[in-house]
């Protein structure tokens, strides 16, 4: 779909379509649905709730993408206030499934989106042949509507089910796992390369299960769209937000960035650029079963990879010479 080029301004008020649209949805949408219930209209929810439960293990099988949501115009708009962009550095041929590590979370994975949920960077030309997935939060799909909004843009749950299924069934298939998570979001402020990944194996047991390739991914900028208030481990704020993510499953943290003005504060992103760099796939062995060793084996093999990755474009994309990647 073509897109003219648009004044700035739109592209901001574009942009914050892409949160606002599920909190509009989860605060307008799902309330209406119960609220037709009680109305002449009671029939409209009641069918979408039958098909809702007919319908409920859907994300886990391969969701239900739909290429017209993935190439709406308003993607390419995201894209452009950035800019965001996708480096190949080696082919991903379609005979093989991948997990594909993306690093780091940030705190909207900006880059992650536009790249893998959307058409907007040209994913499907640059990959032939490669079907991409994005996992999140698995409760998100347990929210009427939502869930079928983020299928529609080839987002999966995070779920073992759901990437089990994705990586054995057929091939060409490409999921992504942003590792570090939701605490990773913490540690999300600019000039940083701080990752938790040492603890993090679990991706390199289920590559190893099904013997997919690993597919190192290192996204420059992230980081660096927007500045984050941090806290003390032993303030009541950090316990806060901790005591946040054991009922809800993620943190909630205060960040800002700029306004629609030159100048101004907001909590719209920086204009800097996102570039997505896909590193190398790493091919691993098919183990069934495979030992704690055989994992810390690939799982350093990987961190070497990201490393690797990170070195040679490092300086290319804004870091000194001398910028390692921090594991935790």
């Amino acid at each position: 779909m073509h897109c003219s080029k648009q004044p700035k301004y739109f592209q901001s008020l574009v942009l914050l379509h892409w949160p606002l649209s599920y909190l509009a949805i989860f605060c307008i949408l799902v309330p209406l649905f119960l609220y037709l219930l009680f109305t002449s209209f009671w029939l409209l929810p009641v069918l979408y709730f039958v098909w809702l439960f007919l319908d409920w293990k859907t994300p886990d099988q391969g969701g239900r993408r739909s290429a017209w949501v993935r190439n709406w115009c308003v993607w390419t708009h995201i894209r452009d206030y950035f800019p965001i962009t996708i480096v190949k550095t080696k082919d991903l041929p379609p005979e093989h499934n991948y997990l594909m590590g993306i690093h780091p979370h940030g705190l909207l994975t900006y880059g992650a989106f536009c790249n893998f949920c959307t058409e907007a960077t040209g994913f499907s030309k640059i990959f032939p042949g490669i079907t991409p997935y994005l996992a999140t939060l698995s409760w998100f799909f347990k929210v009427p509507l939502i869930r079928d909004y983020l299928m529609a843009k080839g987002v999966c749950p995070v779920s073992q089910s759901a990437i089990d299924y994705m990586l054995s069934h057929g091939t060409g298939n490409l999921v992504g796992i942003v590792v570090g998570g939701v605490g990773e979001a913490l540690k999300s402020v600019p000039n940083t390369t701080t990752l938790i990944l040492q603890k993090r194996r679990g991706f390199v047991r289920t590559a190893l299960q099904h013997g997919v390739h690993l597919v190192p991914t290192f996204i420059f900028g992230e980081t660096e769209v927007y500045e984050q208030v941090q806290f003390h481990p032993d303030s009541w704020m950090y316990k806060v937000q901790s005591c946040f993510r054991c009922i809800f499953g993620f943190y909630w943290c205060i960040f800002y960035g700029q306004g629609f003005h030159q100048g101004s504060i907001g909590l719209l992103p920086y204009r800097l650029p996102i570039i997505t760099v896909v590193g190398e796939p790493l091919p691993l062995p098919q183990i069934e079963n495979p030992s704690q060793e055989m994992v810390n084996k690939y799982h350093t093999l990987y961190l070497d990879a990201l490393q690797k990755l990170f070195d040679q474009h490092k300086t290319q994309y804004g870091f000194s010479e001398t910028a390692k990647l921090l594991f935790l």
